[in-house]
């Protein structure tokens, strides 16, 4: 039995389910707005690759080592985007939260902070995870100071870590969030998704 089961979370009228191929229209719908696979310090596949990119995500699902969710709106069933839980170390009860994207007009809007209150309480309060971890390009500060505000602690820099869509080498900066910590990241969660948005 793999340590993260096939579950659908949904807070605030955001909905994660499991990718599947299914999902394939409607992350390229939400790739083109802000033609984010242009994006050199992202992932995000090109249109063409959309199915590919599913595909490689299913098996590492089956290998134990991901799993990848689609973001939706639940009220229209609109893909806004994708999150996943990846370096899953059953061993240790340790995954990290990766692979996250979302469509230019989900940006700057409740949806990343639901989605990662969804993930965060699955791993600690379901999971038992001891630790969460995230890892981010080192040029990618919009996603280190959205990491920072979750109220992850920084671990240190991987140096020559990865290869970038464009072939240059990236730095990897990895951050943290113990089990202990949890309970005041997600009363603070709570607090912003409560907060009035300007």
């Amino acid at each position: 039995m793999s340590f993260v089961q096939a579950v659908n979370l949904r807070a605030r009228g955001v909905l994660l389910e499991p990718m599947e191929l299914h999902h394939e229209s409607g992350l390229q719908a939400a790739a083109a707005d802000g033609e984010l696979w242009n994006i050199r310090v992202t992932s995000v596949p090109e249109p063409e690759n959309t199915r590919a990119y599913i595909e490689a995500a299913l098996k590492m699902r089956a290998d134990g080592n991901r799993f990848a969710f689609v973001v939706k709106d639940e009220t229209t069933g609109r893909v806004l985007g994708s999150s996943s839980y990846h370096d899953i170390l059953p061993a240790v009860k340790r995954v990290e939260i990766g692979y996250t994207w979302y469509g230019k007009s989900s940006q700057r809007s409740h949806v990343n902070t639901t989605a990662k209150l969804l993930l965060l309480t699955h791993a600690f309060e379901t999971l038992g995870c001891h630790v969460v971890g995230w890892r981010t390009d080192n040029f990618n500060f919009a996603s280190q100071a959205a990491i920072e505000r979750l109220g992850a602690k920084k671990d240190g820099v991987i140096r020559g870590h990865a290869v970038r869509r464009d072939g240059t080498i990236r730095d990897t900066v990895m951050y943290s969030l113990r089990s202990g910590e949890w309970p005041e990241v997600k009363a603070q969660l709570l607090h912003l998704l409560d907060k009035p948005r300007p």
